[in-house]
């Protein structure tokens, strides 16, 4: 019986982690390819990096508290995943990254945790 929720649980988790790096080809993921077709990967993935950390320390700036929260970078195309304690955060967390120059679009996939986990 635990084995069968342990699978179930893992399963779970394998669909969560599959979607949160699912990337929808939207209109603005097409025309960021085609402009970073001629870069490395070396310079996307440090351009990636460098958009992250921005929206990270503007939540950071904002007031929201990035502790938990895991914000990933794809061209432009921020998704913010992870857990917050007040609900109000997620959409400060969402208005907030879109102001950060650079970001074209951003996705959320936050959730409300409980204050001790």
């Amino acid at each position: 019986m635990n084995a069968i929720r342990t699978l179930k649980l893992a399963g779970a988790a394998l669909i969560v982690v599959a979607s949160v790096n699912a990337w929808a080809q939207g209109s603005e993921s097409a025309a960021t390819s085609t402009a970073t077709q001629g870069a490395s990967k070396s310079t996307i993935r440090k351009a990636n990096r460098a958009l992250s950390r921005k929206v990270s320390q503007a939540l950071s700036k904002g007031g929201v508290s990035t502790q938990g929260i895991n914000v990933l970078a794809k061209g432009g195309a921020i998704t913010l995943a992870g857990g917050v304690t007040d609900p109000s955060q997620i959409d400060k967390a969402v208005s907030i990254a879109k102001g950060v120059p650079g970001v074209t679009s951003v996705k959320n996939a936050l959730t409300i945790r409980e204050g001790g986990q």
